[in-house]
């Protein structure tokens, strides 16, 4: 993989001791990162890390380009979005076969990835023809008018979890507005959430220095937040992390755009279809491993069909193979790193010592940790009440409606919510718990281009991503359906 395939986006290559800058890929003062399959520990790449030198030239640099493709026509930007998208969907399966390697996802998981960083590329290509005022009512003799503009450099750092999507989806539209953009994404994840998103856009054409890459650490980080020229900070990331840029924003009257971590609960109502919540239940906990922050961290099951629940979704998770996708058929692969994997663990341990029931799984070889359901688990107890962002599915019985409200709120985190049961019923619950995207009978894990998420509480500042967010009142986004959940194909033995 040290070459550009015939045909190919992507050039190894290029990256090696280098960063993306405004004079192309140019040198980096801050060493190599190593670019690592996760499954098997293969050394894939080496590509450039930043120094905070590095950020600061850019973010002049960026600051340069902007004013020229802000000025440029609306039609124009609209192409080169559009352009960005088809070259992600024309180089798609060389796409997914290093989102599969670099970040141990399943291949129908990196191919829905690809998918949807088209869509946000062509969602984006229609913000530039959108209305960029409005004429005001004055008692003045004057016209008064209110314009929207740009607002300058705009700082996006993404996480290792869906790198593809998650950096995409604040990239393309900062474009499509007359922004640039500097780009960090997680360290693990470098070329599928980066090198890509830096190639498909310059295959469009987009002019140099408007969209540029910056890998490293937290030192980089905070450079990218303090930069005198960047205006808005988008970060998706952990809670922790995002505490951290919400505070340096604040002292650098920097806007920030913030989607952080979860702990969603899957509300099974009585009355609810065992076989079809079983398979939500197993898809929204042991989707890409648990890493996804929409993940279904908590299972809320009506006592009437609370036991029968466990021993379906234990079935689900033992008929659903673990290995590495890139050489095999399987329904999970790696976990991330051996410190994911050490947490993950500790929380599982922790809650059986605390008096739960380890249905199944709850062991692990190396990266790969088998899908597991703990049973006769309580609220205070660890892998209920903290987000694990691994596979691990903890189930709480409930006797009435309003408990399963009362415990389904009974958390810091407010981002993804799933009822599965009678469509009226559902909504009144969905009314009376705060959380930023409801699923109404579909699993946890979901989101479209066009509409607008984020989360409340510890899990963000509200919709700061997808569709026209609005300036005056709050938003969710509510879907549901009388139908069955809406799974992909997850294959198993």
């Amino acid at each position: 993989m040290s070459r550009q395939a015939s045909g190919g986006l992507l050039n190894a290559d290029s990256w090696k001791g280098n960063l993306f800058g405004a004079l192309g890929w140019e040198p980096a003062a801050g060493g190599d990162i190593a670019v690592i399959e996760k499954a098997t520990g293969r050394h894939l790449a080496w590509i450039g890390q930043a120094s905070k030198t590095d950020v600061l030239t850019a973010a002049s640099r960026a600051a340069v380009a902007q004013r020229g493709w802000a000025a440029a026509p609306y039609e124009e930007r609209a192409a080169i979005l559009r352009a960005a998208g088809e070259a992600l969907s024309r180089h798609a399966s060389e796409i997914e076969h290093w989102i599969v390697r670099e970040a141990g996802a399943v291949p129908v998981k990196a191919a829905s990835e690809v998918y949807g960083a088209v869509l946000e590329c062509q969602e984006a290509a229609a913000l530039p023809s959108f209305p960029s005022g409005r004429v005001l009512p004055t008692g003045a003799p004057r016209w008064s008018f209110a314009r929207r503009r740009p607002a300058g450099v705009v700082s996006v750092i993404a996480p290792f979890n869906t790198p593809l999507f998650l950096a995409i989806r604040s990239v393309a539209p900062a474009l499509a507005l007359g922004n640039s953009v500097l780009l960090k994404p997680d360290p693990r994840t470098p070329i599928s959430g980066g090198a890509v998103i830096v190639a498909a856009f310059q295959a469009a054409g987009l002019p140099a220095g408007v969209l540029q890459l910056l890998l490293g650490g937290a030192g980089v980080g905070e450079a990218l937040v303090t930069a005198p020229e960047v205006r808005i900070v988008s970060f998706t990331g952990s809670t922790l992390a995002g505490r951290s840029v919400a505070r340096l924003a604040g002292e650098h009257l920097k806007r920030a755009h913030l989607e952080l971590g979860g702990n969603g609960a899957l509300i099974i109502l009585p009355g609810a279809d065992l076989t079809k919540a079983a398979a939500a239940g197993s898809f929204g906990s042991f989707m890409h491993q648990g890493q996804i922050c929409m993940t279904t961290g908590r299972h809320l099951v009506h006592e009437s069909l609370h036991s029968a629940y466990v021993e379906a979704l234990v079935e689900e998770a033992q008929r659903l193979t673990v290995g590495n996708p890139a050489t095999e058929q399987v329904a999970l692969g790696p976990v991330i790193d051996e410190v994911q994997v050490a947490r993950i663990n500790r929380l599982v341990t922790s809650t059986v010592a605390a008096g739960a029931r380890l249905a199944t799984g709850g062991t692990h070889e190396g990266l790969f940790y088998r899908p597991t359901v703990l049973a006769g688990v309580t609220p205070e107890m660890p892998a209920y009440a903290e987000e694990v962002f691994g596979p691990v599915a903890p189930v709480v019985p409930f006797a009435t409606v309003d408990e399963a409200i009362a415990l389904a709120g009974d958390t810091e985190y407010g981002l993804s919510l799933g009822i599965l049961g009678d469509v009226g019923m559902a909504m009144e619950v969905a009314d009376s718990i705060p959380c930023g995207i409801i699923h109404i009978n579909e699993q946890t894990i979901g989101d479209e281009a066009n509409a607008p998420f984020g989360g409340v509480r510890a899990s963000g500042n509200g919709s700061r991503f997808g569709g026209r967010r609005p300036t005056l009142r709050r938003s969710r986004k509510l879907s549901g359906s009388q139908c069955a959940p809406t799974l992909p194909p997850i294959p198993s033995s």
